[in-house]
C-alpha cells in the first residue's frame, strides 16, 4: 500500500502455484481385502503383462463411461501408448471429443512403484490436444508425480485406490468376485 500511496506504482500479490500429488499411502488401499482384490489382477495378469492393457481400458470405462472407440496397440513398438480412444463431453446435442492414450502397468501393488522413466515415455507420447491415462495396480513415485503436476502435463493417474473404488462401483466387492470377472472377461 505504500508504494502506492506515495509513489503510485503497485504490485499485484501472486499466489504461488501450488501442485498437489497423492502420495503412495494415499494411492494404495490398506484394507486386506482391497489389497487381495489388487493381488488378484496382478497375479492374473503376471505371466503376460500385456494382456492387463485390455483390462485396463476396462477400468477406465468403469470410471469415464463416455470413453468409446478404444483401440489397443500392438503389444511392442506401440510408440508409449498402450491403447488410443476418444472421450466424448458434455451434454448429447453439444458433445466435444478428446483423443486419448492410455499406458498400463500391472505392477505389484505393495512394490516399488513406476519411476520417472515409466510415466515420460507416456507424457513424451502425447499428441496435441490430447491427454494421458496411466493405469496402474500399483502407486506412482512421487518424483515422477510431482513432475506431471509441475510440468502441467494432461495425464489422468488411475492407481490402485482407484482400481478398486471402480471395481467396488462394478459390484465386484471380493478378490473372488474380481478373479471370477478376469476369467470371464480376458481369456489368456
Amino acid at each position: 500500500w505504500f508504494e502506492w500511496a506515495i509513489h503510485r506504482r503497485y504490485r499485484p500479490l501472486e499466489a504461488p502455484r501450488t501442485v498437489t500429488y497423492r502420495t503412495k499411502e494415499e494411492q494404495l488401499p490398506t484394507d486386506p481385502e482391497s489389497l487381495a482384490m489388487l493381488h488378484t489382477i496382478h497375479q492374473y495378469f503376471a505371466d503376460t503383462p500385456t494382456a492387463f492393457e485390455a483390462c485396463a481400458v476396462a477400468i477406465w470405462r468403469m470410471i469415464e463411461p463416455s470413453v468409446q472407440d478404444v483401440t489397443i496397440t500392438q503389444a511392442s513398438v506401440d510408440g508409449g501408448r498402450d491403447a488410443i480412444g476418444r472421450h466424448a463431453m458434455g451434454p448429447k446435442p453439444d458433445r466435444v471429443v478428446v483423443d486419448f492414450a492410455l499406458e498400463a502397468k500391472c505392477y505389484n501393488p505393495e512394490g516399488g512403484g513406476l519411476g520417472v522413466k515409466e510415466v515420460s515415455r507416456l507424457t513424451s507420447r502425447l499428441l496435441h490436444r490430447q491427454y494421458g491415462v496411466l493405469v496402474t495396480t500399483g502407486h506412482v513415485g512421487r518424483q515422477p508425480y510431482k513432475e506431471i503436476r509441475q510440468d502441467g502435463h494432461p495425464v489422468v493417474i488411475v492407481s490402485g485406490i482407484d482400481i478398486v473404488e471402480a471395481l467396488r462401483g462394478a459390484g465386484m466387492t471380493s478378490a473372488a468376485a474380481v478373479e471370477a470377472w478376469l476369467i470371464r472377461e480376458f481369456k489368456l
